[in-house]
């Protein structure tokens, strides 16, 4: 598999925007991009999202939810594993993926409440052992991310097909007690890992906060 470069962060906080600026920003440099997403990434995945992220499976167990995040991600891995072998490109290949092992520990340990060594041997086993170079922690208040992905959401559903970001709100309807846990999580997860987990202000306009995750980025891999 080739080097993975992940993004983690709160609801709203632009991950996918800058993934998709840095991906643009590696492809220029020579190298071979594939960007990903948790919950999803493989068929198998993307249906598995549909049932974690729908607004209407609020009565999910804690547990079945955490179990069915290790399952995707177990796909996922064993699916970017095999496209790199076939591909032959891991020296140039960078994976660049929308929330991985860290998201799972901040929601579901940090704001679930589940046991948190639980859930490290859970994320060991379903990822084979992949682990990030790199983690861009996009930081953002609690408020601010919840407005931005709930203002994202009402303008899906005025659109005249309901697109697939407004069916996926589930987590956006948590109270903000928990996601003040969540970010809370996050942030003490980057303070025992600091080497590989790099916190960024998302308060920033896109293109400086995309300025600066190239400059860390850079440090790394190219």
């Amino acid at each position: 598999m080739g080097k993975l470069i992940t993004f983690e962060g709160i609801e709203g906080c632009g991950k996918t925007t800058q993934i998709k600026l840095l991906g643009d920003y590696l492809r220029k440099k020579g190298y071979t991009i594939y960007e990903t997403r948790e919950p999803g990434g493989t068929l198998i995945g993307d249906q598995i999202r549909r049932i974690l992220l729908n607004p209407e499976n609020k009565g999910i167990n804690y547990i079945t939810e955490l179990l069915l995040y290790e399952a995707c991600r177990a796909q996922l891995v064993k699916e970017l594993s095999v496209r790199s072998e076939e591909l032959g490109v891991k020296d140039k290949e960078i994976i660049l993926c929308d929330r991985f092992t860290d998201s799972t520990l901040a929601y579901q340990g940090y704001g679930r409440g589940i046991d948190k060594g639980v859930i490290k041997e859970l994320n060991k086993i379903a990822s084979g052992g992949a682990k990030p170079v790199l983690t861009i922690l996009l930081d953002l208040d609690v408020k601010t991310g919840l407005g931005r992905a709930i203002g994202r959401n009402i303008n899906s559903q005025k659109s005249e097909v309901r697109s697939q970001e407004s069916a996926e709100s589930r987590f956006e309807e948590e109270a903000l007690e928990f996601h003040l846990k969540v970010r809370e999580g996050f942030l003490k997860i980057a303070s025992e890992e600091p080497e590989r987990i790099k916190i960024v202000d998302a308060n920033k306009g896109i293109e400086d906060i995309h300025k600066e995750i190239v400059k860390i980025v850079e440090n790394y891999v190219i």
